[in-house]
């Protein structure tokens, strides 16, 4: 009762509705509920209920394009900025992650993280502080792009997290700007990863699973039963940001190895 008694009735400001918008993203659809621990973390920080920060991450819901072609409606009783908040950082996917951890530090909102590990260690203050950067948008992109898929390989339906990966569909070293975007991305088992970053696998225009040449000529029975089953397989879209046509043509003509 004391949370609530802090912020209860008070109005949103901008920096809070920034962290909402970033956990919105890496929220699956499912989970935008009170009892989830991201949203019970940021009400702690925020001095808000849980309840508070569920309903306003409905009302976000509500400027959702993707959503609204699914004829899924959010909450109502939004406000002029949460459209303002939405409509400055949507699609900024980079500004949105540099500008969501600058509040996390503000706020002290606890984070947990899966840590990637580097290959060497930074060196001097500009390396560390690049690697740092680095770190945030994979961390988001990751969570945003499981987030979009329910946390389910969109080839296969698997549904172990500790197995899905957040594949890039532009690499990583081909586009900056692309980084931290989950319109770049694919949820993929790990498998099924490799397979699309190698050129062994890519999609098509019609959203289907295509494999190589290469692979079907040398692959055996144990190749064929688990992976190639899936040639022509349709893949499952997300609720919220589907990937994008263009960079899946470009992966198609530039990486698969047809």
């Amino acid at each position: 009762m004391a949370q609530k008694a802090v912020r209860y009735g008070e109005l949103w400001n901008r920096e809070e509705l920034i962290l909402a918008f970033e956990l919105y993203f890496r929220t699956p659809f499912a989970k935008t509920k009170a009892n989830n621990p991201e949203v019970i973390r940021l009400a702690t920080a925020l001095k808000r209920s849980p309840a508070s920060v569920a309903r306003k991450l409905g009302n976000l819901g509500s400027f959702d394009p993707n959503l609204k072609a699914r004829e899924i409606s959010g909450l109502g009783h939004t406000s002029k900025l949460d459209e303002a908040v939405w409509n400055e950082f949507h699609a900024s996917w980079g500004a949105l992650v540099d500008e969501a951890n600058r509040l996390k530090d503000q706020f002290e909102v606890a984070v947990t993280e899966e840590v990637e590990e580097e290959a060497e260690a930074p060196q001097g203050p500009s390396e560390r502080l690049a690697i740092a950067k680095r770190r945030l948008h994979q961390s988001f992109f990751r969570d945003a792009v499981r987030a979009n898929y329910d946390n389910r390989c969109c080839l296969t339906g698997l549904c172990v997290k500790e197995c899905l990966t957040a594949s890039h569909i532009v690499p990583w070293s081909r586009s900056s700007q692309d980084r931290a975007d989950p319109t770049n991305g694919l949820c993929l088992s790990a498998t099924f990863d490799r397979l699309f970053d190698a050129g062994l696998l890519s999609v098509s225009q019609e959203m289907t699973a295509v494999f190589s040449k290469q692979l079907k000529r040398s692959a055996d029975k144990r190749t064929h039963d688990p992976a190639l089953c899936y040639d022509g397989q349709r893949l499952a879209l997300p609720r919220k940001l589907p990937p994008s046509r263009e960079r899946l043509a470009w992966h198609f003509e530039h990486i698969f190895k047809g």
